[in-house]
Protein backbone atom coordinates (compact mmCIF):
# COMPACT_ATOMS: atom_id res chain seq x y z
CA UNK A 1 0.00 0.00 0.00
CA UNK A 2 1.40 3.28 -1.00
CA UNK A 3 2.13 5.82 1.71
CA UNK A 4 -0.90 8.40 2.34
CA UNK A 5 -3.30 5.79 1.58
CA UNK A 6 -3.10 3.78 5.13
CA UNK A 7 -5.34 6.25 6.66
CA UNK A 8 -8.23 6.56 3.91
CA UNK A 9 -8.08 2.14 3.75
CA UNK A 10 -8.85 2.22 7.27
CA UNK A 11 -11.45 4.98 7.55
CA UNK A 12 -13.21 3.23 5.14
CA UNK A 13 -13.01 -0.12 6.55
CA UNK A 14 -14.32 1.25 9.72
CA UNK A 15 -16.99 2.53 8.42
CA UNK A 16 -17.95 -0.72 6.73
CA UNK A 17 -17.48 -2.57 9.79
CA UNK A 18 -19.71 -0.54 11.50
CA UNK A 19 -22.49 -0.59 8.89
CA UNK A 20 -22.20 3.20 7.76
CA UNK A 21 -21.37 4.75 4.67
CA UNK A 22 -18.74 7.29 4.61
CA UNK A 23 -19.66 9.17 1.74
CA UNK A 24 -20.44 12.96 2.48
CA UNK A 25 -23.55 14.39 2.68
CA UNK A 26 -25.66 14.94 -0.81
CA UNK A 27 -25.47 19.09 -0.50
CA UNK A 28 -23.59 21.24 2.37
CA UNK A 29 -25.52 23.71 5.02
CA UNK A 30 -24.61 26.32 3.44
CA UNK A 31 -26.09 25.16 -0.19
CA UNK A 32 -29.00 24.39 2.10
CA UNK A 33 -29.06 27.69 3.73
CA UNK A 34 -29.14 29.04 0.58
CA UNK A 35 -31.72 27.54 -1.60
CA UNK A 36 -33.93 27.71 1.34
CA UNK A 37 -33.36 31.57 2.13
CA UNK A 38 -34.00 32.05 -1.85
CA UNK A 39 -37.45 29.71 -2.05
CA UNK A 40 -40.58 31.42 -2.10
CA UNK A 41 -42.94 30.67 0.73
CA UNK A 42 -45.85 28.83 -2.14
CA UNK A 43 -43.00 27.01 -3.98
CA UNK A 44 -41.40 24.46 -1.31
CA UNK A 45 -37.90 23.18 -2.10
CA UNK A 46 -37.76 19.26 -2.36
CA UNK A 47 -34.93 17.06 -1.08
CA UNK A 48 -37.03 14.35 -0.64
CA UNK A 49 -34.39 11.26 -0.69
CA UNK A 50 -31.40 13.50 0.11
CA UNK A 51 -28.53 12.38 2.59
CA UNK A 52 -28.19 15.58 4.83
CA UNK A 53 -26.69 13.84 7.66
CA UNK A 54 -24.96 15.47 10.40
CA UNK A 55 -25.38 18.95 8.74
CA UNK A 56 -25.68 22.20 10.89
CA UNK A 57 -29.45 23.47 9.67
CA UNK A 58 -30.49 25.12 13.23
CA UNK A 59 -32.48 28.48 12.83
CA UNK A 60 -33.44 27.88 9.46
CA UNK A 61 -36.99 28.42 7.76
CA UNK A 62 -37.55 25.47 5.95
CA UNK A 63 -40.99 26.60 4.12
CA UNK A 64 -42.76 23.65 3.85
CA UNK A 65 -40.26 22.00 2.11
CA UNK A 66 -40.38 18.28 1.46
CA UNK A 67 -37.91 15.93 2.66
CA UNK A 68 -39.59 12.55 2.21
CA UNK A 69 -37.41 9.28 2.74
CA UNK A 70 -34.24 12.29 3.88
CA UNK A 71 -31.24 11.22 5.87
CA UNK A 72 -30.95 13.61 8.73
CA UNK A 73 -29.06 11.61 10.95
CA UNK A 74 -27.21 13.79 13.21
CA UNK A 75 -28.32 17.26 11.72
CA UNK A 76 -28.05 20.26 13.89
CA UNK A 77 -32.28 21.62 13.75
CA UNK A 78 -32.09 23.85 16.72
CA UNK A 79 -34.44 26.63 16.27
CA UNK A 80 -35.69 25.93 12.78
CA UNK A 81 -38.95 26.28 11.57
CA UNK A 82 -40.18 23.40 9.94
CA UNK A 83 -44.06 23.84 10.33
CA UNK A 84 -45.25 21.74 7.74
CA UNK A 85 -42.29 20.21 6.33
CA UNK A 86 -42.72 16.79 4.72
CA UNK A 87 -40.58 14.60 6.87
CA UNK A 88 -42.65 11.05 5.61
CA UNK A 89 -40.45 7.86 6.22
CA UNK A 90 -37.36 10.23 6.65
CA UNK A 91 -34.51 9.41 9.47
CA UNK A 92 -34.04 11.88 12.10
CA UNK A 93 -32.25 9.52 14.42
CA UNK A 94 -29.88 11.29 17.08
CA UNK A 95 -31.16 15.20 15.70
CA UNK A 96 -30.65 17.99 17.67
CA UNK A 97 -34.43 19.90 17.78
CA UNK A 98 -34.02 22.37 21.16
CA UNK A 99 -36.68 24.54 20.42
CA UNK A 100 -37.61 23.50 16.64
CA UNK A 101 -41.25 23.79 15.60
CA UNK A 102 -42.39 20.75 13.62
CA UNK A 103 -46.35 21.94 14.16
CA UNK A 104 -48.40 20.30 11.48
CA UNK A 105 -45.44 18.51 9.97
CA UNK A 106 -46.20 15.04 7.98
CA UNK A 107 -43.58 12.65 9.93
CA UNK A 108 -45.67 9.48 9.27
CA UNK A 109 -43.20 6.41 9.11
CA UNK A 110 -40.29 8.50 10.25
CA UNK A 111 -37.96 7.72 12.81
CA UNK A 112 -36.98 9.66 15.64
CA UNK A 113 -34.85 8.00 17.67
CA UNK A 114 -32.95 9.69 20.70
CA UNK A 115 -32.95 13.25 19.48
CA UNK A 116 -31.61 15.98 22.14
CA UNK A 117 -34.11 17.98 22.86
CA UNK A 118 -32.67 19.99 25.81
CA UNK A 119 -29.25 21.93 26.26
CA UNK A 120 -28.73 20.40 29.44
CA UNK A 121 -29.65 16.95 31.63
CA UNK A 122 -32.78 18.34 32.58
CA UNK A 123 -35.56 19.21 30.01
CA UNK A 124 -36.34 23.51 30.27
CA UNK A 125 -39.68 23.74 29.24
CA UNK A 126 -38.74 26.80 26.95
CA UNK A 127 -36.23 24.54 24.87
CA UNK A 128 -38.99 22.14 24.42
CA UNK A 129 -39.94 20.78 20.89
CA UNK A 130 -43.63 21.59 19.35
CA UNK A 131 -45.03 19.08 17.35
CA UNK A 132 -49.04 20.03 17.52
CA UNK A 133 -51.01 18.62 14.95
CA UNK A 134 -48.48 16.48 13.53
CA UNK A 135 -49.03 13.29 11.76
CA UNK A 136 -46.50 10.60 13.06
CA UNK A 137 -48.82 7.79 12.47
CA UNK A 138 -46.53 4.57 11.95
CA UNK A 139 -43.80 5.94 13.27
CA UNK A 140 -40.95 5.28 15.95
CA UNK A 141 -39.95 7.69 18.79
CA UNK A 142 -37.88 7.43 21.25
CA UNK A 143 -36.02 9.43 23.26
CA UNK A 144 -36.19 12.33 26.24
CA UNK A 145 -39.54 15.04 24.99
CA UNK A 146 -40.62 16.17 28.61
CA UNK A 147 -42.86 18.82 28.03
CA UNK A 148 -43.12 18.65 24.54
CA UNK A 149 -46.06 19.79 22.69
CA UNK A 150 -48.35 16.80 20.80
CA UNK A 151 -51.64 18.35 20.64
CA UNK A 152 -53.85 17.28 18.45
CA UNK A 153 -51.01 15.35 17.17
CA UNK A 154 -51.48 12.00 15.08
CA UNK A 155 -49.51 9.32 16.53
CA UNK A 156 -51.90 6.76 15.63
CA UNK A 157 -50.09 2.57 14.97
CA UNK A 158 -47.29 4.87 16.30
CA UNK A 159 -44.29 2.75 18.69
CA UNK A 160 -42.47 5.00 21.56
CA UNK A 161 -41.29 1.82 23.31
CA UNK A 162 -37.84 0.27 23.60
CA UNK A 163 -36.42 -0.56 20.39
CA UNK A 164 -33.22 -2.73 21.42
CA UNK A 165 -30.99 -4.28 24.28
CA UNK A 166 -27.74 -3.16 23.41
CA UNK A 167 -26.65 -5.45 26.63
CA UNK A 168 -25.07 -1.63 28.31
CA UNK A 169 -26.97 0.00 31.14
CA UNK A 170 -28.57 2.73 29.34
CA UNK A 171 -29.29 6.58 31.05
CA UNK A 172 -32.42 6.28 28.61
CA UNK A 173 -34.35 3.42 29.17
CA UNK A 174 -38.02 4.29 27.89
CA UNK A 175 -39.34 7.01 26.42
CA UNK A 176 -39.73 10.21 28.14
CA UNK A 177 -43.25 12.56 28.37
CA UNK A 178 -43.50 14.14 31.56
CA UNK A 179 -45.35 17.30 31.50
CA UNK A 180 -46.47 16.35 27.66
CA UNK A 181 -49.61 18.10 26.02
CA UNK A 182 -51.11 15.43 24.37
CA UNK A 183 -54.47 17.11 24.44
CA UNK A 184 -56.57 15.60 21.45
CA UNK A 185 -53.97 13.55 20.48
CA UNK A 186 -54.63 10.23 18.52
CA UNK A 187 -52.64 7.13 20.05
CA UNK A 188 -54.81 4.91 19.25
CA UNK A 189 -53.00 1.17 18.84
CA UNK A 190 -49.75 3.44 19.54
CA UNK A 191 -47.38 0.83 21.56
CA UNK A 192 -46.42 2.97 24.67
CA UNK A 193 -45.08 -0.04 26.81
CA UNK A 194 -42.71 1.72 29.47
CA UNK A 195 -43.42 5.14 28.30
CA UNK A 196 -43.15 8.19 30.93
CA UNK A 197 -46.59 10.06 30.99
CA UNK A 198 -46.09 11.71 34.09
CA UNK A 199 -48.39 14.68 34.67
CA UNK A 200 -48.72 14.41 30.96
CA UNK A 201 -51.94 16.17 29.78
CA UNK A 202 -54.09 13.66 28.01
CA UNK A 203 -57.68 15.46 28.10
CA UNK A 204 -59.76 13.80 24.86
CA UNK A 205 -56.94 11.97 23.77
CA UNK A 206 -57.99 8.59 21.76
CA UNK A 207 -55.91 5.98 23.34
CA UNK A 208 -58.19 2.91 22.32
CA UNK A 209 -56.25 -0.36 21.58
CA UNK A 210 -52.92 1.53 23.08
CA UNK A 211 -50.08 -0.80 24.62
CA UNK A 212 -50.20 0.91 28.00
CA UNK A 213 -48.41 -2.04 29.81
CA UNK A 214 -45.87 -0.95 32.66
CA UNK A 215 -46.30 3.00 31.53
CA UNK A 216 -46.12 5.67 33.76
CA UNK A 217 -49.65 7.49 34.22
CA UNK A 218 -48.96 8.61 37.72
CA UNK A 219 -50.81 12.21 37.86
CA UNK A 220 -51.62 12.57 34.36
CA UNK A 221 -55.12 14.27 32.97
CA UNK A 222 -57.11 11.61 30.94
CA UNK A 223 -59.96 13.64 31.64
CA UNK A 224 -62.37 12.65 28.84
CA UNK A 225 -59.90 9.93 27.09
CA UNK A 226 -60.80 6.89 25.30
CA UNK A 227 -59.92 4.06 26.70
CA UNK A 228 -61.85 1.77 24.88
CA UNK A 229 -59.86 -1.96 24.70
CA UNK A 230 -56.36 -0.12 25.86
CA UNK A 231 -54.02 -2.44 27.87
CA UNK A 232 -52.68 -0.94 31.54
CA UNK A 233 -50.95 -4.15 32.69
CA UNK A 234 -48.57 -3.09 35.65
CA UNK A 235 -49.03 0.41 34.36
CA UNK A 236 -48.45 3.17 37.11
CA UNK A 237 -51.85 4.86 37.41
CA UNK A 238 -51.10 6.65 40.69
CA UNK A 239 -53.20 10.07 41.45
CA UNK A 240 -54.28 9.97 37.53
CA UNK A 241 -57.42 11.33 36.49
CA UNK A 242 -59.62 9.71 35.06
CA UNK A 243 -63.12 11.61 34.63
CA UNK A 244 -65.37 11.04 32.09
CA UNK A 245 -62.91 8.52 30.72
CA UNK A 246 -64.26 6.24 28.29
CA UNK A 247 -64.45 2.16 27.98
CA UNK A 248 -62.56 2.06 31.41
CA UNK A 249 -64.90 -1.37 31.33
CA UNK A 250 -63.32 -2.93 28.14
CA UNK A 251 -59.44 -2.31 29.08
CA UNK A 252 -57.15 -4.64 30.04
CA UNK A 253 -54.84 -5.36 33.32
CA UNK A 254 -56.38 -2.12 35.16
CA UNK A 255 -56.45 -5.07 38.10
CA UNK A 256 -52.74 -5.32 37.89
CA UNK A 257 -52.42 -1.31 37.28
CA UNK A 258 -50.69 0.15 40.20
CA UNK A 259 -52.00 2.67 42.37
CA UNK A 260 -55.51 2.51 40.75
CA UNK A 261 -58.54 4.66 42.21
CA UNK A 262 -62.02 4.59 41.54
CA UNK A 263 -62.81 7.07 38.69
CA UNK A 264 -63.76 10.46 40.48
CA UNK A 265 -67.66 11.36 39.57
Amino acid sequence: MRPGTTAAFLIAAAGQFAGMSVSAADLTARQMTEQLYRAEAGAPLDFSGKDLGNLDLSGLDFKRAHLGGADLFGADLTGANLKGVDFKAARLDRVIIIGAKFDGANLAGASLLRPTAFSTLEPRPAEAPSFAACDFSGAKLFGRLNGANFAGANLKGASLAPFSDTGFIEVLWRTELVGADLSGADLSEADLTHVSLRFANLKGAKLNGAKLRKADLSHADLTGADLTRADVSEADLDSAILVDVKGLDTVAGLDTAHGHARPIE
